[in-house]
């Protein structure tokens, strides 16, 4: 029983991410993020920047809700090994570097693979173990499932008004 709704935090966490992800190059507006991704030799930069911001906004809500994980993941596994392969992966591993400490405060260097690792893990448990119990994909199975069934089931017989004894071998 808890099994089944062992999905529902990672899906929050993953799908919260990647919504913000997705809306914070909305925010900005996707000709910036465009710039970004024409700077790092990126082809078609704004129609791959609309792509990632709308991946982003729609793949997390989805993933949240639990609706579509097995066909919303993979062009989001897309967007996150785009990122760990272009900008991600030259600065290591780690996520969180201190850089300094200084009279204004701790200084943080740039960031790692080590998020897009966990993000990636998360869509591929959702995608492999199912989005769990409390998920619109659940919702989605036991209502077609149930329907589905119906369909297959024989139709009653009619009722006949004839009795028929049965016959004795004679």
């Amino acid at each position: 029983a808890a099994v089944s709704w062992g999905p529902l935090p990672l899906r929050l966490i993953v799908g919260y991410g990647c919504r913000a992800r997705g809306f914070a190059k909305l925010s900005r507006g996707p000709e910036t993020f465009a710039t970004v991704l024409d700077t790092l030799g990126v082809s078609l930069p704004l129609l791959l920047s609309w792509a990632a911001t709308l991946v982003g906004l729609a793949g997390g809500a989805a993933v949240i809700v639990g609706a579509f994980i097995p066909l919303v993941a993979p062009p989001m596994a897309i967007v996150l090994l785009t990122a760990l392969v272009t900008v991600h992966v030259r600065y290591g591993f780690f996520s969180v570097k201190l850089a300094a400490v200084t009279a204004d405060g701790v200084k943080f260097g740039t960031v790692g693979y080590e998020i897009i690792l966990l993000y990636l893990g998360g869509l591929a448990t959702l995608a492999i173990g199912g989005a769990g119990r409390l998920s619109v994909d659940a919702w989605l199975r036991r209502t077609w499932l149930s329907q589905r069934y119906r369909a297959l089931e024989p139709p009653p017989k009619a009722a006949s008004s004839v009795t028929r004894m049965p016959s004795r071998g004679g």
